[in-house]
């Protein structure tokens, strides 16, 4: 059984869905969830399910030591994956470097359009509205030291309807977002998503 770490930033929503598909199928154990500030969402469903908490403390450490000191603990612990479920820090090439091809992300977009420095939370679904796109959706990739710019492992299309607002259409993203992220999750558990350079191969 796979040993992986969830790093949060905010309500925990989509760490929640990959707690509940795991309680259902057991395809991996959540050892932390790793928190970007105190009092978000996300830690009060972790301590929920006895997962224990790592979480930046801007007073005490720098990112450079907060990233240090996770690297070092999630290694002791035996993490084969580590998943950014809302993540908005921007984790650095040191880090990533130290867990290659083992950190995935889900942004909500149909990357590469609306993703990148900037593209988060609302911003990024107000961008495809005022774009005009017609269809726009979520992503799960492997995370490199190009924001948003890893190799792709999965997308889902979601239409934008005309009239849409960003929180409407954030909500229907999201939707795809608790579904897709746990299945990603599940599949690179098993064994069954294999990177060769910018091509990803899925199994299922």
């Amino acid at each position: 059984m796979k040993n992986i770490a969830v790093f949060a930033s905010g309500g925990g929503t989509d760490f929640q869905s990959i707690i509940d598909a795991n309680e259902r199928e057991n395809f991996c154990v959540i050892k932390y969830l790793v928190a970007s500030k105190a009092e978000i969402g996300a830690i009060e469903r972790a301590k929920k399910h006895g997962i224990e908490v790592l979480v930046f403390d801007k007073g005490t450490e720098s990112k450079e030591m907060f990233y240090a000191r996770v690297a070092d603990t999630l290694k002791k612990a035996n993490i084969s994956y580590i998943v950014l479920a809302g993540w908005l820090l921007v984790v650095p090439a040191s880090f990533i470097n130290q867990f290659e091809d083992r950190i995935i992300n889900i942004h909500p977009s149909l990357i590469p359009a609306f993703c990148g420095m900037g593209y988060y939370g609302l911003r990024v679904h107000r961008s495809a509205i005022e774009y005009g796109v017609k269809v726009s959706g979520a992503t799960v990739h492997f995370v490199s030291a190009d924001v948003d710019g890893g190799a792709i492992i999965m997308q889902r299309a979601v239409p934008v309807l005309f009239g849409d607002t960003p929180e409407a259409l954030q909500a229907r993203i999201l939707e795809v977002e608790h579904t897709m992220l746990p299945e990603c999750v599940k599949l690179l558990c098993e064994g069954k998503i294999r990177k060769e350079g910018r091509q990803v191969c899925v199994e299922q």
